[in-house]
């Protein structure tokens, strides 16, 4: 009883940092960036208030293997996705910049749709086939600006922590591109906010970097696709393999 009340007020915590936080914000990155046509400001602003309103709920990182990284490169990062604690946790330390795939629906928010386009954040629609194809051609563009992908390649949260399908066209994004795939296994939000949970529980999510997968050394999509799949799962716990 007495750490779900914990975990009660460290969630609200996060909220309340965010609800405070993020339109002071806003308002000072925004004109920056269309002044200054220059968005690190705008996009280092939106991932400290990410982590930092996430670590408030209790949660502690633990970095594995990110030396494996060139922080020059450019990579099509590939995780599993256990939690919304996931993104604000994994994207904010990402070596460089990185934009991600994200639902369309929250484009229709003007100021955060705007925020969005300009830290060149790529919309998809996933029911569409034709807009999810001309999404993976708009993360190309965006990724020969040298900017890094990261991709939840199952589409949603696993409801058990254990690998679901993969989605076929990030892996198409790589092909387009060559670039190289890191995957990354994110172990403990699944204890700390599993799929369904509104509340927090304080514990330690351990990002393990893999070895960057090159896709010009797989004959096909598949052979490709299972060689992350295989990575990310190797350090899952045996119980979620």
């Amino acid at each position: 009883m007495i750490a779900r009340t914990v975990g009660f007020f460290r969630t609200l915590s996060a909220l309340l940092f965010w609800i405070v936080l993020v339109p002071p914000a806003a308002l000072i990155a925004f004109p920056w960036t269309l002044i200054t046509s220059d968005v690190r400001f705008l996009y280092w602003a939106g991932m400290g208030l990410a982590y930092y309103g996430a670590r408030l709920t209790g949660a502690k990182v633990k970095l594995v293997g990110l030396d494996k990284i060139d922080p020059a490169g450019t990579y099509i990062f590939m995780s599993n996705h256990v939690s919304n604690l996931d993104p604000p946790l994994l994207v904010p330390l990402i070596p460089g910049r990185t934009s991600v795939l994200a639902k369309k629906e929250i484009w229709r928010i003007p100021i955060l749709g705007k925020a969005l386009d300009l830290a060149e954040i790529v919309p998809v629609e996933r029911s569409n086939r034709e807009a999810a194809i001309n999404s993976i051609r708009r993360a190309s563009e965006v990724m020969r600006h040298h900017i890094n992908m990261t991709i939840f390649p199952e589409g949603t949260r696993s409801p058990d922590g254990r690998l679901m399908p993969f989605k076929k066209g990030p892996f198409h994004l790589a092909a387009e591109t060559g670039f190289s795939i890191v995957p990354v296994t994110i172990l403990g939000t699944y204890e700390m906010m599993p799929k369904g949970k509104l509340i927090v529980k304080s514990g330690t999510a351990t990002l393990v970097f893999h070895q960057p997968i090159n896709p010009k050394q797989f004959a096909s999509r598949e052979e490709l696709m299972q060689a992350v799949r295989e990575a990310i799962n190797s350090a899952l716990p045996a119980e979620r393999q």
